[in-house]
């Protein structure tokens, strides 16, 4: 008996862990009401009995993304920004697009896992563990592959074929986040001191003010 009150505490213990992480919605839906000013986790639910169907609707993702920029590569996401029915739900995805050699640059998602499935072309994908090992997992995807990023870790993407690639990326969170390493680190407002960061990447100071200056 004692054994089996034990196994019980135990089993409670591990459900208990598994769902700190997601709380379960404790209602249908909780379409996010942005025009409340109300400050919470997240965004206030409006009323239910006000849904409609376009609270759960996005278009957009069929459309090619316009990768004429500095990068070669263009997010379409759908969140909880386009989807206010999202808003609880833990759930989201965007569309990126690739022009040649374009790249997605190194990033975190602060608040989601991804799951990226390569749609057209062929990608060169990786993350970096945490330190001290900071190790790079990579692999050449191709169409119909899928790549996992886990959360939190520095990632990126590149097109490494001669045409235009497509990936669908999925996200564990409603609102995952980005921050963008060289925006992040180069671009902040206010800057970083350039005699920080000289001594961060080892490098002389007018080389991150050049840097610095490009953002």
């Amino acid at each position: 008996m004692a054994n089996h009150i034990l196994l019980l505490v135990l089993l409670a213990f591990t459900c208990s862990i598994a769902y700190s992480f997601e709380p379960s919605p404790l209602q249908d839906f909780c379409i996010a009401d942005t025009t409340s000013s109300a400050r919470v986790n997240g965004l206030v639910c409006k009323d239910p009995k006000m849904a409609q169907a376009n609270d759960f609707f996005f278009t957009g993702l069929h459309l090619i993304g316009n990768t004429s920029n500095s990068l070669g590569s263009k997010v379409t996401p759908a969140n909880v920004v386009q989807i206010p029915g999202l808003n609880t739900l833990g759930i989201s995805l965007a569309r990126i697009d690739y022009a040649p050699w374009g790249i997605n640059p190194p990033h975190t998602h602060p608040r989601a896992s991804e799951i990226l499935t390569v749609l057209e072309g062929t990608l060169f994908v990786g993350f970096v563990t945490s330190n001290p090992e900071n190790r790079l997992i990579s692999k050449v995807l191709n169409k119909g592959d899928v790549f996992v990023f886990p959360v939190g870790l520095v990632h990126f993407q590149r097109n490494i074929g001669h045409g235009n690639a497509v990936a669908l990326a999925t996200l564990s969170s409603q609102n995952p986040g980005v921050i963008t390493i060289a925006n992040a680190v180069f671009g902040s407002n206010l800057p970083i001191p350039s005699e920080v960061l000289a001594k961060a990447f080892q490098v002389d100071k007018y080389i991150i003010d050049r840097l610095q200056a490009q953002f």
